[in-house]
């Protein structure tokens, strides 16, 4: 039998039970789980951070390391129980017929080896291809993942590639032996989302040419929309509801999935009428789990003496067919499924008031040797932000959107004073501070504008309590006069941020990415910041961490009339947060306007292609599907003319080379609106919506 032409499932798992085994004892890290892939099929694996779904990833690749076991279950491939295989029968199976794609690129490459060595590499080992044959496979797995100049592509090292361009190769070497079977494990998570809708895309192209099973595993809800046909929702080390992608997104029985699906925002939520639902308690660490139902704790339809007693099985979901829909809840039936969540206190819109901060012509360069590590060379500038220029008042937020190197995170260094501006102002409350670094700042100023870091681990001293961090910047801050008044003023921000004032004794590895986060915002906000600059600050958050940190963002917002201005490339969190929103793109402000007149057509080429590529979890959502070519040019190398023509998919529609030649001016449309793009009014005014929600 060869590998093509099998009919049975691709991959069962039945009642997968791995620990992992340390000093301290066993750890369980999936319990009870079963799933199943068919031919062809694409199942998507859905869960939080530590719920065990790239265990079960590892667990099918026989990778669990030196302390991973499988200590209950079996997983078979084609009929084939691979705990029971031999090392050798293994290393046959992958890369040949089993092939998985991590979530860094890199970690997958060899810096020191060409492209297309490591991937003739696969075919020579796998399938003993000659080096003439391997090299014509090489170039045109390399064309078939959308890469221009095969070629040149090959003859390249790794770190000549854009992100996206590394992704890319992982997928074309995964494919190269065209397995049965493809494991994905968040393979798009590193990557900007326009680069992510072409892998998504591509992923979706290969897996039907090649009739590829895919188990695709992501924390994304949306993506799992936009890739899979079925899909398994896990917690705390189980699976606690699966069936086909309708089924889950649409008839939802199992009360995680329902809190997972409130605390993401969709559109036409409402920051003030109707916002989102935080899971309340914190996600159960392996050794604390509690009896019964693992999500009982936190539960709304918890029921005691019921739920918390002896191991609870998937049962199977009335009407799920052939679909397979099951649930691991014990009141699956009782439960009013269609009630409308209870919604919280309706907090009013806020309104702006003064202009606290004023960014004119602001222009930040960069000179880079050549060669920088020896010096010499022609010196070339790097153009990080181009003439920006915008305002923003008391108690507004502003979101900040772009990708990877279009300027964000410089923008908010020269606001920080972590750099000065090449050119332009920035006026905070009337004085200028673009040309003043930070250690020259007034204890006054350095307070009034505070950062929110992404990564909250990287943030936080790791040899000091989460209290004395606090204090030590009421102490910078000159807030309190004595230790005590100091002492109280940190309780009152454990208080702020919803944290227990035990916690002012704990060390920050005693705290979850949420809780860290918290603390940093408390930080933030020690010397009663005026703007808070928010840099990505839930990306690196579990989803359901995301709603309770923006709820809280916004909560200390309206107390202190904080100015937000908010840096995400997430299009959804800003569309429920933000007042107001500056598209960015290589560097210049592309578009403006209040959120609702940017979410709208007519809209910025690259904001229309923004829109479309951000996944949404709501199968009501039509969306016109834009995929841009290429990769986002250097700064250091901006293409001449319109920074987004080497990519747009309208320039045709622009008279002559007017892209080419001339930055676009920025230009007013309706209301508060501006666009920097050559495109005339008449067409621009023919735009349709990127997102509708469909008639119900």
């Amino acid at each position: 039998m060869t590998k093509w032409d099998y009919d049975g499932p691709i991959l069962e798992i039945e009642n997968l039970s791995i620990s992992f085994f340390t000093r301290a004892g066993e750890i369980p890290a999936v319990m009870d789980f079963s799933t199943t892939v068919m031919p062809g099929e694409a199942m998507g694996l859905v869960g939080e951070s530590g719920c065990g779904k790239s265990t079960v990833a590892l667990g099918v690749m026989q990778d669990l390391g030196k302390n991973g076991e499988i200590v209950g279950g079996s997983i078979k491939f084609k009929g084939r129980n691979l705990n029971e295989m031999s090392e050798e029968e293994l290393r046959d199976l992958r890369g040949s017929e089993i092939a998985m794609i991590y979530q860094e690129p890199m970690a997958s490459l060899n810096p020191a080896m060409r492209i297309g060595k490591q991937l003739m590499e696969v075919p020579m080992i796998h399938e003993g291809a000659s080096k003439e044959q391997a090299r014509k496979m090489a170039i045109e797995v390399v064309t078939d993942v959308k890469l221009p100049d095969p070629e040149r592509i090959l003859d390249a090292y790794p770190h000549q590639l854009s992100g996206g361009q590394q992704q890319r190769i992982v997928i074309a070497m995964a494919l190269m032996s065209k397995p049965s079977l493809l494991i994905l494990d968040e393979p798009t998570t590193a990557l900007d989302v326009t680069v992510e809708a072409g892998i998504v895309d591509l992923v979706k192209g290969l897996g039907e040419k090649y009739g590829t099973s895919m188990l695709f595993i992501s924390h994304n809800l949306g993506l799992v929309l936009d890739t899979c046909d079925r899909l398994c929702v896990m917690y705390s080390g189980e699976a606690v509801e699966t069936g086909s992608i309708e089924d889950v997104f649409d008839k939802m029985r199992h009360p995680y999935t329902q809190a997972l699906f409130r605390s993401i925002p969709l559109p036409g939520a409402d920051k003030n009428a109707s916002p989102l639902i935080a899971i309340p308690g914190n996600f159960p660490l392996p050794h604390e789990r509690p009896p019964g139902c693992n999500f009982g704790p936190r539960c709304d339809y918890f029921v005691d003496g019921l739920c918390n007693k002896g191991a609870i099985p998937m049962v199977a979901v009335e009407g799920g067919g052939r679909d397979r829909h099951e649930s691991r809840c014990l009141r699956v039936d009782e439960i009013d499924w269609k009630a409308p969540p209870a919604l919280g206190d309706n907090t009013q819109k806020t309104e702006p008031g003064e202009v606290v901060l004023k960014v004119d012509g602001l222009k930040k360069y960069y000179e880079v040797a050549a060669n920088a590590i020896f010096g010499g060379g022609d010196v070339r500038v790097v153009k990080a932000n181009e003439t920006l220029s915008f305002e923003a008042r008391e108690s507004e937020t502003l979101a900040i959107v772009g990708e990877s190197g279009c300027g964000k995170s410089t923008l908010a260094k020269v606001l920080m004073g972590l750099e000065t501006a090449t050119d332009g102002s920035v006026t905070l409350n009337n004085n200028h501070i673009e040309n003043t670094p930070i250690e020259n700042r007034g204890t006054d100023t350095v307070a009034s504008i505070q950062m929110v870091f992404q990564n909250p681990f990287d943030t936080l001293n790791p040899s000091m309590t989460v209290g004395s961090q606090i204090i030590r910047a009421l102490e910078i801050f000159k807030v309190g006069k004595t230790a005590a008044d100091r002492r109280q003023r940190m309780l009152e921000l454990l208080d702020l941020v919803k944290l227990p004032r035990a916690f002012a004794d704990r060390m920050p590895r005693q705290l979850s990415g949420g809780q860290k986060q918290r603390v940093g915002i408390a930080r933030a906000f020690a010397g009663s910041a005026q703007i808070v600059v928010a840099d990505e600050p839930v990306s690196a958050l579990d989803v359901s961490v995301q709603a309770a940190v923006t709820d809280l963002l916004m909560e200390i917002q309206r107390e202190n009339k904080t100015t937000l201005l908010f840096i995400s490339h997430d299009l959804s969190i800003v569309r429920y947060l933000a007042d107001r929103v500056m598209v960015m793109y290589l560097g210049h402000v592309v578009e403006m306007g209040t959120t609702e007149e940017v979410f709208s057509p007519p809209y910025h080429p690259y904001t229309e292609a923004l829109l479309s590529a951000v996944p949404i979890a709501d199968t009501s959502v039509l969306k016109k599907r834009i995929v841009l070519d290429g990769d986002i040019p250097s700064a250091m190398n901006p293409p001449s003319g319109c920074p987004f023509q080497t990519r747009c998919p309208h320039k045709v529609n622009v008279a002559g080379n007017l892209c080419e030649t001339e930055v676009p001016p920025m230009r007013d449309l309706a209301g508060s609106q501006q666009i920097k793009c050559h495109l005339a009014q008449s067409y621009l005014d023919q735009m349709e919506p990127v997102i509708k929600i469909a008639a119900e």
